[in-house]
């Protein structure tokens, strides 16, 4: 969603997740089971990041993009020893399974599986998550790089919270749900909300689709380098990024802007009278207003004073996201 105003519980749960341990449940997130033979080959030709270098035990995020770049979906990828377990955006569920099954051929030793009713996510966000695994009886997987994951009791827990605050992410089976959700309750987690998450993407700058992902904009402009291997030869969208990077011509970029009263998502971002961007996401939180929108580079970065519709705004960098070309 678009906008998000939080309630006193909320503002409990986001501190939580910035100075403790917060809990989401993102079962209503999609996952899909990528499996035979060539799946590793199927999706590194498919998205941003390098498939073929990752051994079980490893995981990325990885951007789906159409022919010409444009962003579909953000997506989390764990390789298991026998499959690839995607973890993609609510809205795009669907989609990605269609979008995906069009590019298996034949004689391809692909299986697309949608297992998003059989199983279940949370996500633990917060500096408290490791006392929190530990607890669960997965303290091997502390300190491991970003994606690494381990299996214990058919739980898949993994390093990284989904958003740029430290953490982990669960997927279960469904029958054990409510089981798992009340043990990591009772460990001392405080319960995240859809809204409440949604008000910390936005303050972390996590983009979203129909929002930050759409037809409109690139991965470059969205910020998500990290997503990317410039190395790794042909996919779809490759070339686009490739010139994109090769000649540094990323015309805008993602920025969080702190405003100084409510704002309406789609509003243009102007400095004085000239239109440099637009407002995608909006929430009010305990601590104000605050929003994403694309500016035009050359307008200016991190200080820029601009406003957004009426309101009075100033750009911030969020953690995220990144504007660097890499060297």
């Amino acid at each position: 969603m678009a906008t998000s105003a939080i309630n006193d519980k909320d503002a409990i749960a986001i501190q939580a997740a910035t100075t403790g341990v917060a809990v989401c449940d993102r079962s209503l997130w999609g996952r899909i089971r990528v499996s035979d033979d060539e799946r590793l080959r199927f999706l590194h030709n498919q998205s941003t990041n390098d498939f073929q270098s990752l051994k079980p035990g490893q995981g990325c995020d990885t951007v789906m993009v159409t022919s010409t770049a444009r962003t579909i979906d953000l997506v989390s990828a764990y390789v298991v020893d026998d499959a690839v377990l995607l973890l993609v955006s609510p809205s795009r569920r669907e989609f990605l399974m269609q979008w995906l099954d069009r590019y298996i051929f034949f004689a391809d030793k692909v299986q697309l599986t949608d297992v998003t009713d059989e199983t279940a996510t949370f996500s633990l966000v917060g500096p408290g998550s490791d006392a929190v695994v530990e607890k669960l009886g997965v303290g091997a997987i502390i300190g491991q790089p970003y994606g690494n994951h381990l299996l214990i009791d058919n739980i898949l827990v993994a390093v990284g919270s989904g958003l740029a605050a430290v953490g982990y992410t669960l997927i279960l089976p469904a029958a054990d749900k409510q089981k798992v959700w009340n043990q990591i309750l009772e460990l001392g987690a405080v319960e995240l909300s859809d809204r409440a998450w949604d008000a910390l993407r936005i303050l972390q700058g996590r983009p979203a689709p129909d929002l930050e992902l759409t037809d409109d904009y690139n991965p470059l402009e969205a910020g998500l380098w990290q997503t990317i291997s410039f190395n790794k030869g042909c996919y779809i969208g490759q070339e686009t990024i490739a010139r994109l990077n090769t000649y540094k011509g990323v015309k805008q970029y993602l920025w969080g802007i702190r405003l100084n009263a409510p704002a309406e998502t789609g509003s243009a971002i102007a400095i004085g009278d000239e239109k440099v961007g637009k407002l995608t996401s909006y929430t009010e939180t305990a601590d104000g207003h605050f929003g994403l929108g694309y500016i035009r580079s050359k307008a200016g970065g991190v200080g820029l004073k601009v406003k957004v519709g009426e309101t009075e705004g100033e750009i911030v960098a969020v953690p995220f996201v990144s504007h660097e070309y890499p060297q």
